[in-house]
């Protein structure tokens, strides 16, 4: 294609306006979809900052519920191992008295956690 003079170039000197073009063209487009890219990027990292927070939501929440449930097991453990020398155990308020320690316990830690969140 090239002709005497023009053994230094490949393409005929008509078509480079076109080779600019088309060359600016891929310069735009690259850098459209680089932002795009950059955006999608920015969007992930705020959705999974988001499930992070969620998760950790519900891991307080579970962990509050834990705590308040830890007491009365406690509490019936200790009525489950059959002493046989318990002073509550010959008092008629002994059972009556356990349930509420427990009840009472459960609520105030409630409260506790409701109020911190």
């Amino acid at each position: 294609m090239a002709g005497p003079g023009q053994e230094g170039q490949r393409y005929p000197p008509k078509a480079l306006p076109y080779f600019r073009d088309v060359a600016d063209h891929l310069n735009r487009t690259d850098t459209e979809v680089r932002s795009l890219d950059e955006l999608l990027t920015s969007v992930l990292d705020a959705q999974q900052a988001r499930v992070g927070t969620w998760q950790n939501d519900d891991m307080r929440r579970i962990s509050a519920w834990a705590a308040i449930f830890a007491i009365p097991t406690m509490v019936a453990g200790v009525y489950g191992v059959n002493f046989e020398h318990m002073p509550e155990l010959g008092w008629s308020y002994g059972y009556p008295l356990a349930l509420g320690l427990m009840a009472l316990a459960s609520g105030l830690l409630y409260r506790a956690f409701r109020r911190n969140g």
